[in-house]
């Protein structure tokens, strides 16, 4: 039958794609920032901007390799939480506004997981849309 195999794992393994995630991380020093937290049913994406509004660092349950139902989980939602806290630490980061967008279930992990790292929050705000009326119904039918 052939010989056996024994491969081992090291620890880079182990962990969700955390260190190709984090080798590209902006060069720009930033003390004060925006983290964004879109969470939907389905995934749950964090990013880190300056006060202007510009990108520098961004994850997703989905680009960390999580797949289907997973990716929509808290747990999903804190290792993304826990990634862009290290790249903020990288940059220097110490203060950040959050703004909250979407109904899913990683809103509040992704915030927890990310000041776990260090950071203090001034303000947190929900920007979720809300529907109040929807579409103007239809003409009732003439015949």
């Amino acid at each position: 039958m052939g010989k056996k195999r024994i491969v081992k794992k090291s620890e880079t393994d182990n962990k969700r794609a955390k260190g190709a995630s984090t080798i590209k991380v902006s060069r720009k020093r930033l003390d004060k920032g925006i983290l964004h937290v879109q969470s939907t049913y389905n995934n749950t994406k964090v990013m880190l901007t300056d006060k202007k509004g510009e990108l520098v660092a961004w994850s997703s349950s989905g680009s960390l390799g999580f797949r289907g139902a997973k990716k929509g989980t808290p747990y999903a939602a804190a290792q993304v939480g826990e990634i862009v806290g290290d790249k903020a630490k990288i940059m220097g980061l110490t203060e950040v506004d959050v703004v909250v967008k979407g109904i899913g279930a990683g809103r509040e992990s992704a915030i927890r997981a990310f000041v776990g790292k260090g950071f203090k929050i001034n303000s947190i705000k929900d920007v979720t849309p809300i529907p109040h009326n929807g579409p103007k119904a239809k003409k009732p039918r003439k015949v």
